[in-house]
């Protein structure tokens, strides 16, 4: 296995996927999402930026934290000219996600405080199941289907 000089301007799929632990097909799908872009040589094979690097860090502690990939590709659009994102615009962005994931957290615990209501029962009936069925509100309407659309 070779080793990248720290001079090198510019990194193969392998050796960025070496550097950064993500597979080489994680990084294409990257670039095919607009997340990440390379250079093709004369022969047709991508050359990534060293400061590559960086952007797929934050592309995975993004994701690891539950941030989604067109997320992930808007916030990363917002930087001038590509560039990479700095310990700034982490701050930035993070601030600005944590909103959300507050959000989907207090989600999360009302649904656990619900599931563990159910588990209790066991019941999952249509009458009183939060989960199946959360405030009945077009049983209130009357039996028979609801939603059904007939032209």
């Amino acid at each position: 296995m070779s080793s990248v000089s720290w001079q090198a301007k510019e990194l193969t799929v392998g050796e960025l996927s070496r550097r950064s632990g993500v597979p080489a097909s994680a990084l294409r799908f990257y670039e095919r999402q607009g997340l990440i872009d390379s250079r093709r040589t004369s022969g047709n094979q991508r050359r990534y930026a060293r400061d590559t690097l960086r952007r797929v860090a934050f592309i995975r502690v993004s994701q690891r934290v539950g941030i989604p990939l067109a997320t992930i590709r808007d916030a990363l659009a917002l930087l001038p000219e590509g560039r990479t994102p700095s310990k700034e615009d982490w701050a930035c962005v993070s601030e600005h996600w944590r909103k959300d994931l507050t959000e989907r957290i207090e989600q999360l615990t009302m649904l656990l405080d619900k599931l563990t209501d159910c588990i209790g029962c066991g019941c999952l009936t249509l009458e009183r199941c939060a989960l199946a069925n959360p405030h009945d509100v077009l049983g209130e309407q009357g039996t028979g289907a609801r939603r059904l659309q007939i032209s």
